[in-house]
């Protein structure tokens, strides 16, 4: 079945050319696997249970990150329990749309594989974190997000690897204020684009979707599948592939990849079609300014900035917006725990001849962007003309390349344009 969880893998990590050298690591990754964000397929035949017992891990305070330590502090103890719809408790029982202990244990293995890569391989991190500057840990104000960070932070730097007195930050904004995602919420404007792209994507997708309810209909209470149905198509694709991921029998037709291909490729159509420059620039523009604006800090001669590893725990959404706006989606549902990585290289420039012995020339670096997914180099096609790439490895744009085209994804005045 399509949609599979791609661990980070460390070993396959590709060597970069000689002379290259790691000055920082941005990293948007999606929340571990999660249980369904409503009740659908729950009647005969499908029969996915509407109640999943799967979560057992951390109901207590003082238990958020797994094999921590709980420690006393006179309050705030207690237990959270979930109570169905029909008023009954029972032992694991998760809400819609929680991080699940599959999803627990694939976060915290995504940390321990940041720590095997970033500390322990490349010798990148420091062994013991002293200085909390180095690390940057931000999420989305989401249970799931904030969860996922937590056992991806205990990963990366657990206590025992943290000097007394130095405790990682997580770092949480209003939903208001939110860049992490295409923030509709506060951008009309591109909720009225993303709302015309759906539009556009139910005209063109929907009837190729109808001969699928002779195989599926009866699974979604005799209903068609459509991108507008009750339910919609992503919401069947949503419970399913949460379903599959923790080892829920799936009707057989569901486990078909041209079926479940074919309403993959409807939704992402509907939730990720957008090509416009504006939604690009509304959407995923802020995002990018603000990492743009980070590597350019750090790109600076004798620059002092200690930040080296940057996490932000987001959402599919926005994967696959980060993707689709340098146009490297590959049309598949972003997987739990799926992470987007820029990596800023620095290639050092040697002094020669008068330079050398000179005390007013100062070094000019080149430096560096590698976008990476799936454990793949993406090549960037705004980068594959000559002079916007490493030469030979076209994986490697350069850093004025891509900051060009930040500065042109970047509102001038994001809060105006979004009234517009």
């Amino acid at each position: 079945m399509q949609g599979t969880p791609v661990p980070l893998d460390v070993e396959s990590y590709p060597v970069t050319p000689e002379g290259l050298d790691l000055e920082q690591v941005h990293i948007y990754v999606r929340h571990g696997e999660r249980t369904p964000v409503r009740v659908r397929m729950s009647d005969p035949p499908a029969s996915i249970p509407a109640d999943w017992q799967m979560c057992d891990t951390a109901k207590s305070f003082h238990e958020t990150v797994a094999g921590h330590i709980p420690t006393v502090d006179d309050g705030l103890w207690y237990r959270k329990v979930v109570e169905n719809r029909h008023g009954k408790t029972a032992e694991g029982l998760c809400l819609l749309g929680e991080l699940t202990d599959i999803g627990k244990k694939s976060t915290y293995s995504f940390g321990t594989a940041l720590r095997s890569l970033y500390v322990d391989r490349l010798k990148f991190l420091p062994q013991k974190l002293e200085d909390e500057r180095l690390t940057y840990f931000r999420s989305t104000n989401i249970a799931r997000t904030i969860e996922s960070l937590q056992h991806i932070v205990h990963g990366v730097y657990p206590p025992s690897t943290c000097a007394p007195g130095t405790i990682p930050s997580i770092i949480i904004r209003n939903a208001i204020d939110e860049n992490l995602v295409s923030n509709t919420l506060a951008c009309k404007r591109l909720a009225l684009l993303e709302l015309k792209f759906a539009e556009v994507a139910v005209a063109v997708w929907n009837p190729r979707l109808k001969p699928l309810d002779l195989k599926v209909s009866k699974y979604i209470g005799g209903m068609p599948l459509r991108l507008d149905g009750t339910p919609r198509a992503s919401g069947i694709l949503d419970t399913v592939r949460s379903a599959a991921a923790h080892g829920f029998r799936v009707p057989p037709e569901f486990m078909d990849d041209d079926v479940i291909g074919l309403i993959e490729s409807a939704v992402t159509a509907e939730w990720f079609n957008i090509k416009s420059e504006d939604g690009r620039r509304l959407g995923m523009g802020r995002l990018l300014a603000g990492a743009s604006e980070k590597m350019r800090r750090k790109a600076q001669p004798d620059s002092t900035d200690p930040t080296k590893l940057l996490v932000h725990s987001t959402h599919d959404s926005t994967l696959a917006a980060l993707l689709c706006t340098f146009d490297v989606f590959d049309d598949k549902w972003p997987p739990f725990t799926s992470s987007v990585t820029f990596e800023l290289f620095r290639k050092r420039t040697p002094a020669s001849g008068l330079r050398a012995l000179s005390s007013v020339w100062r070094r000019q670096d080149e430096h560096y962007v590698r976008m990476r997914y799936k454990n793949k180099n993406m090549v960037l096609p705004m980068c594959a003309e000559e002079g916007k790439h490493l030469p030979g490895s076209p994986e490697f744009c350069t850093l004025e390349a891509f900051q060009r085209r930040v500065e042109e994804l970047t509102p001038r005045d994001w809060a105006e344009e979004c009234r517009t």
